[in-house]
């Protein structure tokens, strides 16, 4: 196939595969990928509008190995936005500013497609309001012997505790093996204080089930225990973006879910193929996100 043009962007060698299949289903290609942000562009942009980016790239595909790349760089596409935010930790005679490619318009997702893009990870705040997060995030990584009914009772219990603070919990899964839990913030706190709050949160939820749960940081140290992490809540941190892919075959998704789905959608149950079919039939769980912001207590 010759060049495809998707939302006004020339994607070149657009059969060209990126994310290998997963049982019983087909590859995704760069064409794929394109019309799939094409198709959920009026869902995904609120998410991603103003917020630095850290790319996870596969220009020759999944299969030939990627990197991970936070600077847009020299060589990104022309007519990309960018976020410019400082590096807190420049050495002398390196930029002291990183340009984070930014998403503000569909075209900006399908020139990241063209530049070869899987996966969108984001800050935790926006331009303009770098240091002060707009989200709270605790990471639910499981455990070497967690069951998925045990880490959908974990999500139920970090939940609690969110709003046992006064916060609106909100729920995502991975795409991978586990969950996210979200709150969303008024911007009224630095990244230190939202930090000490998530780690008091996910401390109080390992307070009650210290055999399963642990927030030590270290792999040696947790002893097969799921994992709580709360790393996200600091300067210049990430976490994976709403319906973006994850660099697995197949392309499963971190989907956003209402909380009655938890018992019955699988971390990484839904993909390219089956989102545009999701929010064709269902109101984004998300899209209330940003009214439900709250100061932390």
């Amino acid at each position: 196939m010759q060049a495809l043009t998707v939302a006004g962007i020339d994607v070149t060698h657009p059969d060209k595969v990126l994310l290998p299949a997963r049982e019983g289903g087909d590859d995704l290609t760069k064409a794929d990928l394109a019309r799939y942000w094409e198709a959920i562009a009026g869902t995904v942009l609120p998410h991603l509008a103003d917020r630095p980016l850290t790319l996870q790239r596969f220009p020759d595909g999944l299969d030939a190995g990627g990197f991970v790349q936070q600077d847009a760089g020299q060589r990104a596409p022309k007519g990309l936005h960018t976020v410019d935010t400082p590096r807190r930790d420049a050495k002398r005679g390196a930029d002291d500013v990183v340009h984070h490619p930014e998403v503000a318009e569909v075209a900006d997702l399908v020139r990241l497609v063209q530049f070869g893009t899987v996966t969108l990870h984001g800050w935790n705040a926006v331009a303009g309001s770098l240091e002060h997060p707009d989200r709270l995030i605790v990471d639910i990584d499981p455990g070497e012997t967690a069951d998925l009914a045990g880490i959908r009772d974990v999500a139920r219990a970090v939940r609690a505790a969110v709003e046992g603070r006064g916060l609106v919990a909100y729920l995502q899964s991975t795409g991978s093996r586990g969950y996210h839990v979200v709150a969303p913030l008024d911007g009224s706190a630095g990244h230190d204080r939202v930090r000490e709050v998530a780690e008091e949160i996910a401390e109080a939820v390992v307070a009650e089930h210290p055999d399963d749960l642990t927030t030590a940081v270290r792999k040696d140290a947790r002893g097969g225990r799921t994992f709580l992490d709360i790393g996200r809540n600091a300067y210049g941190q990430t976490a994976v973006m709403p319906y973006s892919p994850r660099a697995r075959p197949g392309g499963p998704t971190a989907t956003p879910l209402d909380w009655d789905e938890l018992g019955r959608v699988t971390p990484d149950q839904h993909d390219v193929r089956s989102i545009p079919r999701r929010l064709a039939r269902k109101t984004d769980p998300w899209a209330s996100l940003r009214a439900d912001a709250r100061p932390l207590p």
